[in-house]
């Protein structure tokens, strides 16, 4: 029978009232237990647990808590078949495409899910988010890192969650989901390969200066929000890569910027877009600056990625190359 280990980091799921607020503190060992023996074919012996210390909100999530999770799940490599990942929404989607890159050489599956609800709620999708984790997890049809949420099964570096209060949370706006569950599940497999990455480097915290292009801003406040200089820039575009090329200066900043030698990758605001740039002429001043283009990825596998090779100690040339490269099916392979 396959085994299956849970970790559990915190986030909505496992939440209860204070003062304050919604905080970590429900009793979900024993809650997830209680429904492994009540509802479930599945020995409970054959189903192992750890909690991350200390339990967050996911908005306190960063780089060092996606290592943890690898380090946990490395840990009980060898004792598990499978592995199930209860995780806040808010950063999940961050979360599952970093350990998209981190880990093309687990080689066993890694479901994530969480709720919109605390288990404690008679309203709370917990339950139907869990029972199918582990049922994805179970199927011998996942791979790699996915998330299970709102009767869906995506790729983990695939999606963007979309609703704050809607119980199917999460999108993955430009491949569709792996798997919608039902009587029977029907499965979309698509083509995830990468390159992969052999013995990774841990996450550590980057400076990667996000910028968001909107209507009327200068290059003023476009030089102060990259002063001092971070070690890369993610700009959030419009459509297939532009900016306001008619702003004084604006593109000189980001020429500035890159000719520093800091790797600049533009990403898309829309949620299906791909980016070109220089297809309109309001972004060939990107393209002439030696920015890279995010291709089709997410914003939230964008910012991961470069998170992920800054990690690696690449150096700003090579960092640059590989955002180009599929590392975990994070982007369209014709790109490459």
């Amino acid at each position: 029978m396959i085994r299956i280990h849970v970790t559990y980091t915190g986030g909505t799921i496992g939440m209860v009232e204070s003062p304050d607020g919604l905080v970590p503190g429900a009793d979900l060992h024993g809650w997830l237990f209680r429904l492994l023996e009540q509802g479930s074919d599945l020995d409970p012996s054959k189903v192992s647990m750890s909690t991350l210390d200390p339990l967050i909100d996911s908005a306190n999530a960063d780089p060092t808590s996606w290592q943890a999770i690898i380090d946990d799940l490395w840990r009980f490599h060898d004792s598990a078949d499978a592995f199930v990942v209860l995780h806040g929404t808010d950063t999940m989607a961050y979360t599952t495409s970093a350990l998209t890159y981190a880990l093309t050489g687990f080689g066993k599956p890694v479901v994530f899910t969480g709720s919109q609800h605390p288990l404690g709620r008679i309203e709370s999708d917990a339950t139907a988010n869990v029972t199918g984790a582990f049922n994805a997890a179970l199927s011998g049809q996942a791979e790699g890192v996915e998330l299970f949420f709102g009767h869906h099964l995506f790729a983990g570096n695939r999606i963007t969650k979309t609703s704050s209060w809607a119980f199917e949370g999460f999108e993955s706006p430009v491949t569709g989901p792996v798997a919608q569950s039902g009587t029977p599940w029907h499965w979309n497999h698509f083509d995830r390969s990468g390159k992969g990455w052999l013995d990774p480097r841990p996450y550590g915290r980057h400076d990667v200066a996000v910028l968001n292009m909107v209507p009327g801003i200068d290059a003023r406040r476009l030089e102060a929000m990259v002063t001092p200089r971070p070690e890369a820039v993610l700009i959030r575009a419009y459509g297939v890569g532009n900016i306001p090329d008619s702003e004084p200066g604006l593109t000189d900043v980001i020429q500035r910027v890159a000719g520093e030698g800091i790797p600049v990758v533009v990403c898309s605001q829309c949620q299906q877009a791909e980016v070109m740039l220089g297809r309109y002429q309001a972004g060939a001043g990107l393209a002439a600056s030696g920015a890279c283009s995010a291709f089709d990825m997410t914003f939230e596998a964008v910012y991961a990625k470069l998170v992920f090779l800054l990690s690696q100690g690449l150096g700003p040339e090579r960092t640059t190359r590989w955002m180009g490269v599929s590392v975990a099916g994070e982007m369209n392979d014709l790109h490459e």
